[in-house]
């Protein structure tokens, strides 16, 4: 059984930084590409930031210059190092993997920016 156990989130005033964990666990070889995602409420999933098994990243207009995504092929985790965050990044925040079967997702994690 696969389960992706995310960490970090929390409650940070405008500007502030927050690291969000996501450690992979399970019958997993090789994962492909990693990702984290988020949704806000009244809003639909968005794709925030993912990277490749070989490091190649990309990220969503709005968090680019912020956020950095990197993962750990070793430990199975990938990380959201988020930077100068903003109010409009208060959402639900899951990780996502993608394996040669499907994807996986974590329960989420709840990212709050106060102004």
């Amino acid at each position: 059984q696969v389960q992706l156990v995310e960490s970090g989130g929390g409650l940070v005033q405008a500007g502030g930084s927050l690291r969000l964990s996501c450690v992979v666990s399970g019958s997993i070889f090789i994962i492909n590409t990693m990702g984290w995602y988020r949704q806000a409420p009244g809003k639909q999933r968005e794709l925030v930031a993912v990277i490749t098994r070989g490091g190649s990243t990309n990220y969503i207009e709005s968090v680019k210059g912020r956020f950095t995504i990197s993962r750990d092929n070793a430990k199975s985790t990938v990380y959201l190092q988020m930077n100068s965050l903003k109010p409009e990044d208060t959402a639900v925040y899951y990780c996502n993997i993608h394996v040669w079967n499907g994807d996986y997702w974590g329960q989420g994690t709840q990212v709050t920016v106060s102004s």
